[in-house]
């Protein structure tokens, strides 16, 4: 007996049903990002293991798929190397690529390539999947898509606000409500700066992160673990318990940052940042000023983004932010950027659980014509095509099976409308159309047809 097929542990299938939900969600994204002048672009699925190691740290070069050289692998390797069965110094012999593991240092080697031939600023959007070697568990994959977008080669906020509008716009047309969450690296740092513990910005970040989840106590106890002292723990306790408006916010922090320049400057910009975003009609969706968050630290440089969905309770749905100097671990400093990704698997989850996803969207054929054989068909197929030339996604039944049958294979696609052509319709130049979900049906011309279908 045959060995049942079966797919690499992390991967996934997607049927009919799920690729047309994937692509209303991959469509409205990209609908949005050619709204705000952003420009597609691909990068290959393998890169050379030169661009990609020592981009993500030790833990996310482990995690790097990588290829096998073509033809004889092993003919760079000794007998002895073999023997020692180190696989990091195999795999340099070995392998010259690895998939992508995220579209972020494929998109800074394809600047640093095409400089030439870009316009800066430069904003690209790019929807592809990305690779990662890491334990398969639930809601973590070893392939997924990210969908990201970002501006280079400007420093102005005002990037940062289209983002954000970006954001509002993409989730308002999901019908997901959102909580836009944004902090500043700047201010992070000068937390850090003013209370003399500039060594211990992610010790501070990692537990003030922590407060909705454990508590103050906790978190000033996790504090004193990583080494801080009653004096610097007594600072932070009006950042840590920070509320009010984003003004009052802001207020209260430029108070608490006032002998730190970089931590005032994390301030000037935000205020830009929420001031601009404040205008009556910018935003459907709330932004709130959250100094808990603290993603990306040995990336983000500036403004951070993360917008949680207010209905379900699951993570961040998109994250963000600004980096410097993209491009220098390729040999080209000083070009700056700032950038978002939407996580389309998790963005797939809420409309699931929330049952948001449009009708429209899932149905893949509106309208089947019954196959009652040669003669009826020859008299569909003209009126066929002028359904689909009217933007009416229409197939026939491709045998003259029975009735049932056919009407079987429109209830399981969900085919919302069925047409019918026999002796009668042909001899009254119409044709016979029912609606499935009503059991209602009439007898009418083909441009009845089309308007019925299309309103």
């Amino acid at each position: 007996m045959a060995q049942k097929p079966s797919i690499p542990k992390g991967t996934r299938d997607f049927g009919p049903i799920e690729m047309a939900k994937r692509n209303y969600i991959f469509n409205t994204i990209r609908e949005v990002y050619a709204l705000y002048g952003f420009q597609q672009i691909e990068t290959p699925a393998m890169e050379t293991l030169q661009t990609l190691m020592g981009k993500y740290g030790e833990e996310g070069d482990k995690l790097l798929f990588k290829v096998l050289n073509s033809g004889n692998c092993l003919a760079k390797v000794s007998d002895e190397e073999l023997q020692e069965r180190n696989t990091l110094h195999l795999a340099s012999k070995m392998c010259e690529k690895g998939l992508r593991y995220d579209l972020t240092v494929p998109f800074a080697r394809y600047v640093v390539m095409h400089r030439e031939e870009l316009q800066l600023p430069f904003k690209r959007y790019q929807i592809q999947p990305v690779w990662r070697a890491d334990r398969p568990q639930k809601g973590r994959y070893r392939e997924f898509y990210q969908c990201d977008a970002d501006v280079v080669g400007s420093d102005s906020l005002l990037n940062e606000v289209e983002l954000m509008q970006i954001v509002d716009t993409v989730f308002s047309r999901f019908g997901i409500r959102v909580q836009i969450k944004i902090n500043n690296r700047k201010i992070l740092s000068g937390i850090a700066e003013v209370i003399g513990a500039a060594d211990k910005i992610v010790d501070i970040t990692v537990a003030i992160d922590k407060l909705d989840k454990i508590g103050i106590d906790n978190v000033n106890a996790e504090l004193r673990e990583n080494g801080l002292t009653e004096e610097q723990i007594e600072k932070l306790q009006p950042i840590i318990m920070l509320n009010g408006t984003n003004d009052q916010k802001l207020q209260t922090i430029a108070q608490v940052l006032a002998s730190s320049e970089t931590g005032l400057k994390g301030v000037e910009e935000l205020r830009f940042i929420l001031g601009a975003l404040r205008t009556p009609g910018t935003l459907k969706n709330e932004i709130q000023l959250d100094l808990t968050l603290a993603r990306g630290l040995n990336y983000y440089t500036g403004a951070i983004f993360e917008v949680k969905a207010l209905d379900v309770q699951i993570g961040s749905i998109t994250g963000g932010g600004r980096y410097d100097n993209l491009t220098g671990i390729f040999g080209m400093p000083g070009l700056s950027g700032v950038g978002i990704s939407f996580g389309a698997d998790r963005i797939y989850d809420v409309l699931n659980l929330l049952d948001l996803y449009p009708q429209d969207s899932v149905t893949t054929t509106q309208l089947l014509f019954i196959n009652f054989g040669k003669k009826e068909t020859d008299y569909c197929l003209p009126i066929i095509r002028q359904v689909r030339e009217n933007g009416i996604r229409a197939e026939i039944y491709p045998d003259a099976a029975k009735m049932k049958k056919q009407m079987s294979y429109a209830n399981a696609k969900q085919i919302p409308f069925v047409a019918l052509a026999g002796e009668n319709e042909m001899q009254a130049g119409q044709i016979t159309l029912k609606n499935m979900e009503t059991g209602e049906q009439q007898m009418i011309t083909t441009n009845e047809l089309i308007q019925t279908i299309k309103s």
